[in-house]
């Protein structure tokens, strides 16, 4: 069984245009530890990436100084030494992706990386966040379940306070160069459940706050004990279509449906899942103070509260 989804594909301004965006799955984890700890755990997760998706998948990685380099044997030590290695031990970051970048649209594979620790040289302590995205033919070939099983393997490997995957539009080379801004904000507007998919652009602001309820949402603490743990979730959400699935570290995996639901607002309306996971998140959702992050034109917080 597969479900139709709307085939994305969003062109960069200039001449000659390059492949901005397209649909997909956004796999995101935000993580509140000191980087030093958790590299092992990521790199581990890397290597369970790869292995599930086609081999070659990612061609290329970003280096220190913003050159788009081939991820050939010498690559990876570079990414490994980026991740795991850097003599100042302040930070790490990760930046893979299948195609440098051209004419022809990208086949939405992506990983990311952004690790900091407490005693980094920007006085600040952003929190963690390692990012996978899928091609939409990846889970239609393969199946929700699979992806789902994939998407909790990835999560054991990683002491997240919350992550979330969701049908997204994602992009390897920013969707702020995306030419039609307009067409981006309709597609939102029509599908409240695409996610347009930040990556690790969270990082610097997120904290411990949630952004969302999303069709796999993963709770970790102190996230989950605020909203009142399994018991809580369980009242909250006796729908059918919701599984809940407690996991090691007082952490759980809230799956809001089979497969993931853009939600086309022209044919349906809203689950009432999303409605009553959004409720129970109210209080602990991330709320930006400023004047918005550069991937929504318009108010940052009404687009995450888009479920109450």
């Amino acid at each position: 069984m597969t479900r139709e989804y709307p085939a994305i594909r969003l062109w960069s301004k200039g001449s000659p245009p390059i492949a901005a965006a397209r649909d997909g799955i956004g796999l995101s984890f935000f993580i509140h530890r000191d980087h030093k700890e958790i590299a092992p755990a990521v790199w581990r997760a890397l290597q369970t990436y790869l292995r599930a998706i086609p081999p070659g998948s990612l061609g290329w990685y970003g280096t220190d100084d913003g050159d788009i380099l081939e991820l050939d044997d010498k690559g990876w030590g570079v990414v490994r030494q980026q991740m795991l290695e850097r003599p100042w031990g302040y930070s790490g970051n990760a930046n893979l992706s299948e195609s440098p970048g051209g004419e022809e649209i990208s086949s939405g594979y992506i990983f990311e990386y952004e690790g900091w620790s407490p005693d980094n040289p920007f006085g600040n302590a952003p929190i963690n966040a390692v990012s996978f995205t899928f091609p939409t033919d990846y889970f239609q070939e393969n199946g929700a379940a699979h992806l789902r099983t994939l998407a909790l393997e990835l999560a054991r490997e990683l002491p997240f306070n919350f992550g979330y995957a969701s049908f997204a539009i994602i992009s390897s080379h920013g969707m702020s160069s995306a030419a039609k801004w307009s067409l981006i904000e309709s597609l939102l507007a029509r599908y409240p459940g695409l996610d347009l998919h930040h990556g690790t652009g969270f990082s610097s602001r997120l904290g411990t706050r949630a952004l969302g309820p999303y069709w796999l949402t993963f709770l970790g603490q102190p996230l989950l004990g605020q909203m009142g743990g399994i018991t809580a979730l369980r009242n909250a959400l006796p729908f059918p279509e919701v599984s809940l699935l407690p996991m090691d570290g007082e952490r759980a995996l809230v799956t809001l449906d089979e497969w993931p639901d853009p939600i086309d607002t022209q044919t349906k309306a809203i689950p009432p899942q999303y409605r009553a996971l959004a409720r129970l998140m109210e209080p602990f959702l991330f709320q930006y103070e400023g004047e918005g992050l550069p991937l929504y034109q318009h108010d940052t917080n009404q687009w995450l509260r888009r479920f109450l």
